[in-house]
């Protein structure tokens, strides 16, 4: 038997700046979108060369939904975003207008730092020690 987690819905408050920001300064693909409804749209984004794992951005549809855009996990760290080499990505991200939170850290298990999205989740940039 296997199992993997696929998608993650991320509600946002815009297709379009979702799609700009996390393909063209966060370096991920844009694998999907596709016209539902008037309102709604599929529209999904990986980072590069991941098969399994990416993001659905949703569109708020209500006060509710509208009310977690940037706050989906109340504060604290929402995602984790592996990497091979935590310097490359850093350093891209950093000069496509990224905001890190912190300087980038040694920890026992590998390199990481804290960035915020264009709505304020905060995310991890980490590089696993082998």
């Amino acid at each position: 038997m296997e199992q993997n987690i696929g998608l993650t819905t991320l509600v946002v408050h815009d297709y379009d700046e979702a799609i700009g920001f996390y393909t063209q300064k966060v370096g991920f693909d844009l694998v999907d979108d596709t016209i539902l409804s008037e309102e709604k749209r599929w529209v999904v984004v990986r980072p590069k060369n991941s098969k399994n794992s990416g993001l659905l951005l949703a569109k708020a549809a209500n006060s509710e939904q509208k009310k977690s855009v940037g706050n989906q996990t109340g504060g604290r760290v929402f995602l984790f975003l592996d990497t091979d080499d935590f310097w490359r990505d850093y350093k891209n991200m950093t000069e496509n207008g990224v905001r890190f939170l912190e300087e980038p850290r040694e920890e026992e298990y590998g390199t990481v730092a804290v960035f915020e999205d264009l709505y304020g989740n905060k995310w991890d940039l980490l590089e696993l020690k082998k």
